[in-house]
Formats: C-alpha cells, structure tokens, sequence
C-alpha cells in the first residue's frame, strides 16, 4: 500500500470526502437541534391573575429618537396586568418627537412618568446614563428595563417577578420575538440573533454556581437593592454592550441571574433597513466576541469555510459542467454539495417555522451568511462605531 502524497488525487478525495462529510453532519445536527434549544429554559404564562400585594414594579424605557416604536412601547406597557406599576420614560436628548409622542400615547394616566435627557457626563455612554436616569426617577423594589422598540405582552411582569421570586434571583432577562417587516429584517435578523442565541449556554448562565453569564438588553428586571449595592448602571457606564456587562457584575458579586426563554413575552421591531441592521450589529456582534480578533476573524471563517463555500461549490462546479462543459466537479461531489445546501436551507425553514414565520425566506439564507460575514469584518477592522449620533471607539463611549 502506497502512502499518499500532495497532489495525488486520492488524498485530494479523501481530503474533500472528510471536508463534506463534517459539513453534512454539522449541519444535520443544527437542523436536528432547532425544536429543543431553550425548552428546558422555557417561560410559560402565569395561569391567574397577578397577586394584590405584588412588589412595586418600575417599567424603565430609555428612548432616544424613537419616534416610530415609542407609542406603543409605552401603551403596551401601561396595559400591562400588574396592580402596583409605573412606567418612566427618559427622553434621551431625541432629535424628533419622541416625548411628544410618548406623553401622547400614556394621556393622562398618572402611573406615566417622562424624564427629560440629559448629556452622559465624562466616561459615561448614552443608553447607561439614560437606565441610570430612569432608575433614579423610578419607585419600584423591581426595575424592568426595555428597549423603546419592546412591546410588552400584558402577562410580562407577573410572569417574571414570579420567576424572579421563585428561582431567588437578583437578574432575569429574557429572549422574547421580534416583529419583522422588511425583506432585509425577514432574511438577517433571524440570521444574527440565532447566531447569537446559538452560542449562549443557557444551561451555564442559568447555574449560579458558574461564571458564565448573559443578559439581554430588550428585557431585564432586577432587584433594586441588588441593583443599587452594585452602583446601578455605573458600573457599566461606558459599555456598549451594557446589558451583557450588567450580568456579568451581577454574577461576580454572587448574585443570582437567570436567563429564560418566552417568545410571548414581548416583540421587538429592532431595525428597519439594510442600513440600520448593518451599522446595529457592527456596533454589538464584535463586543459580544470580546472584541478579540481571533474569535472574530474565527467567526468569519467559519461562516465562510462551513456555509458560504458549499454554495459556491455548488453554483461554481454547476457552472463548469452545464455551461462551460468542464468535466470537473464530478456528479456525486456536486450531488454532496446540494445535500449540504439543501440542508442549511432546511435548517433555516425550520427555524421560521419554530417562530412562526412563513419559511419562504430560508432561500435567502446564504445572503444572509453573506452579510455576516461582512457585519463581522466590518467590525473588527473598524476601532470606531456610530450609533445615534454617538461614538464608541474599541467598544467604550466617546465624549461628544
């Protein structure tokens, strides 16, 4: 028996075969996995009506230039079924209408309070300083901060201060849904945010007994004297990846955090546009990767090498053989690369259909890979990201 040896075209097979086979089983298991990520984690709504002697809750909104969601952020919110609440909103020195509109929406229900903006001092970034407000302002033994672009689903709060209360936790955040409208939310937001939902280890973040911690910033109630002793947002102050930060704190103080899963919970419209989605993530995906540039260059790679590539290969090699004529790729390598394909689109369909969505847009997800990729390159060779007029340079608020 003959050892092979670079160029002799049994490695080359044998080298492409291990290459395909890998893909066919990553991809099989990812298709596999959809139905039982988070069940475990799961939240279900309270059965009954929420108790009379609740703890105050303090529904905390910082909202900056955010005409289009504001109005039925808060109307949602006030609509909430829970008997001691407020809702604070601070106006984050917004450039339209957003206070205007929002004092609108609430009328004249007195459980509404708005806080007018005011600069983030030195070293502090915009969206802390504006939660730091709306804390301030607050009177609630329970703060839950969402974003402006959140609706709340009117069971929201009695659901997670029972989870709070039953689990003993000081945090609880939550992945609801989002609400999505535009071609380009239909193909990359479900892309991104299971990308990042994938990578999170539910099952270590929810154990208080490891480091492993996440939060996200659309939904978040935390105790306030447990929020207080740690010095509220100022411990995050300059952090573009706030709600991430403010767990991590949290754990390493020894207080408990939870992390469940409720698509009913709330729905978020997060961007509108290409423009949007691609600057939003450029500004996040690579603070979540620790701004490390091995881990982001990794993760480009492996979006190229384990989803892009087989698409070439099959487009690339269908090329050759029906218009070009070539004899190469041969039939049943083009055959495994389809398989691979048809795979990544059903795992996309599966993942619509898990959020009850229409699965026509699994066709577009090699696009969407695409555009990750390049959200994801975008960012670690860019020191500097825009949002809302702010600066952040390596991840830290700049002064204006």
């Amino acid at each position: 028996m003959t050892a092979m040896s670079w160029g002799d075209p049994a490695l080359s097979a044998f080298l492409a075969a291990a290459y395909l086979g890998l893909l066919s089983i990553l991809w099989l298991l990812l298709w596999a996995g959809v139905p039982h990520w988070g069940r475990k984690w799961m939240l279900q709504r309270p059965e009954g009506p929420p108790p009379d002697d609740g703890p105050r809750v303090s529904i905390c909104v910082p909202a900056r230039d955010e005409a289009d969601n504001i109005a039925a952020c808060v109307a949602a919110a006030l609509a909430v079924d829970w008997p001691s609440l407020e809702v604070v909103v601070v106006d984050d020195q917004s450039s339209d209408d957003t206070a205007a509109i929002a004092r609108a929406a609430a009328g004249d229900d007195p459980r509404f309070v708005l806080v007018r903006g005011t600069p983030p001092p030195r070293g502090w970034a915009g969206k802390p300083w504006a939660c730091a407000r709306a804390a301030g302002e607050s009177t609630g033994s329970l703060l839950l901060f969402i974003d402006a672009d959140v609706t709340l689903a009117p069971e929201a709060v009695h659901a997670l201060v029972a989870e709070l209360q039953r689990r003993h936790l000081a945090l609880l955040s939550a992945f609801g849904s989002w609400r999505l409208e535009t071609f380009w939310e239909r193909v990359l937001i479900p892309a991104v945010g299971w990308l990042i939902r994938g990578v999170v280890d539910l099952d270590r973040v929810n154990d208080p007994g490891r480091p492993e911690s996440f939060a996200n910033g659309q939904c978040i109630l935390v105790d306030r004297a447990s929020y207080d002793s740690l010095g509220g947002h100022g411990v995050v102050a300059d952090q573009v990846l706030d709600d991430v930060r403010l767990a991590e704190a949290f754990k390493r103080r020894g207080l408990a955090t939870g992390l469940v899963v409720a698509p009913w919970l709330f729905e978020v419209r997060l961007y509108r546009s290409l423009g949007e989605i691609i600057a939003g993530y450029s500004k996040n995906l690579y603070e979540g990767l620790g701004r490390r540039p091995v881990l982001g260059l990794g993760a480009v790679l492996f979006i190229g090498v384990g989803a892009i590539l087989p698409f070439v290969g099959l487009l690339g090699g269908g090329f050759a053989r029906l218009v070009l004529g070539w004899g190469v790729p041969q039939a049943p390598w083009l055959a495994w690369f389809a398989v691979i394909c048809g795979l990544q689109v059903a795992f996309r369909y599966r993942i619509e259909r898990r959020d009850r969505r229409p699965g026509g847009v699994a066709w577009a997800h090699p696009l969407a890979n695409l555009i990750l990729a390049w959200i994801l390159l975008r960012a670690v060779f860019s020191m500097q990201a825009t949002w809302k007029g702010r600066r952040f340079v390596d991840g830290r608020a700049q002064p204006d």
